[in-house]
Formats: structure tokens, sequence, C-alpha cells
């Protein structure tokens, strides 16, 4: 079990990281004045996309094994809880993609305060989920 818990802890820093930096190339991105910025922007964040996919993915994995070893642990109302909230930060990456591929085609609506705004979400999902997996209320 220490086994699988380290290596989920190793692919959720993985996954913050993309869902902390992604959100900020958004705001260059909306702010880029050139093609060529654009360009780069969109580079970035295609592989920063894969990167943080994959770091879910695996945090995930991880998770379930963890349930799976230990099954029990589902009747306990913060694990339920922290799972609600995973399943929000997986809504929140998805939509991260939409938002590429909305910068990529051009068609960004959204203000740089707005990506602002947008960046802070995942901190806070990690600040709940944290005390969750710690604290256990």
């Amino acid at each position: 079990m220490l086994w699988l818990k380290a290596f989920h802890v190793i692919f959720v820093v993985t996954w913050f990281a993309g869902l902390f930096y992604l959100p900020r190339l958004f705001v260059y991105h909306s702010a880029a004045p050139d093609a060529l910025g654009r360009e780069r922007f969109m580079v970035m964040e295609r592989r920063l996309f894969i990167l943080m996919t994959v770091g879910g993915t695996l945090a995930i994995a991880f998770g379930v094994s963890m349930v799976a070893a230990a099954p029990g642990y589902l009747s306990f109302t913060w694990l339920r809880v922290k799972l609600v909230l995973v399943a929000g930060l997986v809504l929140y990456h998805l939509w991260c993609y939409r938002l590429i591929g909305d910068l990529r085609a051009g068609r960004n609506s959204r203000s740089q305060r707005w990506y602002r705004i947008f960046n802070e979400v995942p901190g806070l999902f990690l600040i709940a989920i944290v005390v969750l997996a710690v604290v256990k209320p």
C-alpha cells in the first residue's frame, strides 16, 4: 500500500504542476501580439497537456489501486468527498483541453483576467483534497 501511495503522490504532483502552469500559459497566449508568439504557446500548451494527462491518468490509476487494495475506505465520508473533488479536477482538465482547442483555432473569447482567475481554481481543489486526505475530517 505504501508503494501505491508513494506513486499516487508523485503523479498527483505531476498533474498539479500542469494544472497550475497550463492556465498561466493561456494568460500569456491570449496576450501574445504576434503569430510567432501564439504558435510558440500552442506548442507549449500541447506538450504540457500531454504531460499533465499522463500524470493525471497515473494518479487516478494509483488512487484506484489503493481503493481496490482497501475497499473499506470507501465507507469514509472524507474519501467520498475527495473523489467528488477529483472528478471536478478531471472536468477542469477537460475544460483546459477545450480552451487549448479554442486558442489554437483563434476562437478565444476570454480575457487575460478571466484566465488569471481560472488559474486559481486548481489551488482551491488542492487545499480541499489535501485537508481531506491528511486530516480525514
